[in-house]
């Protein structure tokens, strides 16, 4: 992963972009500390209600309350 320092993000920030278009992650950092992450903004298929229907059955106590270990390991 590569880091670049504010200046060099402000001064080159479209040629990062193409970088992180092509896949790459780049880190921006203020003296020497990261502070932000550029990566690739992913484009995902609209979902489509239904096409998982019969894949999975709720059981009929899906809403039962839990049992009280299961409960108690939350504390």
């Amino acid at each position: 992963m590569t880091k670049v320092n504010i200046q060099e993000a402000k001064t080159h920030l479209s040629r990062l972009l193409s970088r992180v278009e092509a896949g790459e992650d780049i880190v921006i950092a203020r003296a020497g500390k990261p502070v932000a992450k550029l990566v690739r903004i992913c484009e995902h298929a609209s979902r489509v209600p239904g096409t998982a229907s019969g894949e999975f059955e709720v059981p009929d106590d899906f809403t039962a309350p839990l049992p009280d270990d299961v409960l108690n390991a939350f504390k």
